[in-house]
């Protein structure tokens, strides 16, 4: 009878598995949808705590009882819109041809990039020639000041425009140029979005903790807590993703999908003693279902979900608020 084994720990599920490029991330595609709305936003996690709600999954032993599930709360600031993107397509993929600054640009941002110094707008000159450009994006800020980050620094990212109409996106853009767009122009509560996030580092580690693979037995000879085996003997070399090896653990860029979303709020989630290495929830804030990857703080980007359900209907009826620090 054959032997059951192991399975491989070794995997090119995620590679190569190194470090982040940047400590916020961007996504690459995104839902269509009919109006000119924006399908990306970004948060601060704060924190993770449990929420009592009404069990709606059918099917479900608990249908219609009141069930504890764990929660992510990220809070949410308004994006500054700061400028605007036009982009043409070219043989080698899309190209940013055209970028306008809005007059009214923070401070703050200074600290992020340079700021020209002539940013007045040149919405004349594309509306004759907006037929040229394939896509329209909308170039904004993060509020740090805002959140219980403390810090001074926003982030600046691009995020997209659903509608596959470039006219509609033109129109949209240059309504928001200068204006913020909020945590409700994008999602709302019973609706699912995607979450993508740079995890916690945990820098260089060796195969049994990165991998999960079985400490040798006590007698192994000079080593225990390393690879039995590098490879087949005819093979020659070592195959890359196949071996459980030493290296960089954590800080990737990693995606989640389908994170409902239970609640949209603005007050009433500050905890006893506030969120533990946060602070407190200043203002809009939002309650995913789950965990989000990342540490506390961290930059959070969400997406409409691009494999998303249909919405459903969410009955919170308590979010545990009890104080983090164990008193």
């Amino acid at each position: 009878m054959a032997k059951g084994h192991k399975q491989v720990s070794g995997s090119r599920g995620y590679w190569p598995r190194k470090r982040a490029k940047s400590i916020y991330s961007r996504f690459k595609s995104h839902v269509s949808s009919e109006e000119a709305l924006p399908v990306v936003f970004a948060g601060y996690k704060a924190g993770m705590t449990q929420a009592v709600v009404i069990e709606n999954k059918k099917g479900s032993a608990t249908h219609g009882r009141e069930v504890v599930k764990p929660v992510t709360v990220i809070e949410c600031p308004a994006l500054v819109v700061c400028g605007i993107r036009l982009y043409e397509q070219t043989t080698s993929g899309l190209r940013c041809a055209k970028q306008i600054w809005s007059q009214k640009i923070s401070k703050d941002l200074k600290r992020k990039t340079r700021i020209p110094k002539k940013t007045e707008a040149k919405a004349d000159s594309v509306e004759k020639e907006i037929k040229k450009y394939s896509d329209v994006r909308l170039l904004v800020h993060t509020k740090p000041r805002e959140s219980g980050l403390g810090k001074k620094k926003p982030e600046l990212f691009e995020i997209e425009i659903g509608s596959e109409d470039v006219r509609e996106k033109w129109n949209y853009a240059k309504m928001k140029l200068g204006t913020e767009i909020k945590i409700t122009d994008f999602i709302k509560e019973g609706e699912y979005v995607d979450v993508r996030a740079v995890t916690k580092g945990k820098g260089f580690q060796g195969p049994v903790k990165r991998f999960g693979i079985k400490i040798r037995p006590r007698k192994h000879e000079k080593k225990r807590r390393h690879t039995g085996v590098l490879g087949a003997r005819n093979v020659a070399r070592v195959l890359p993703g196949k071996i459980p090896m030493a290296g960089q653990m954590g800080f990737h860029t990693r995606t989640e999908y389908n994170k409902q979303v239970l609640k949209i709020g603005s007050e009433g989630i500050k905890p006893s003693g506030g969120w533990l290495g946060y602070g407190l929830v200043k203002g809009d804030y939002i309650v995913l279902q789950g965990s989000v990857p990342g540490p506390r703080k961290r930059l959070i980007m969400l997406r409409k979900g691009i494999r998303a359900k249909p919405p459903e209907p969410v009955t919170v009826k308590k979010i545990i608020l009890d104080s983090q620090q164990g008193v």
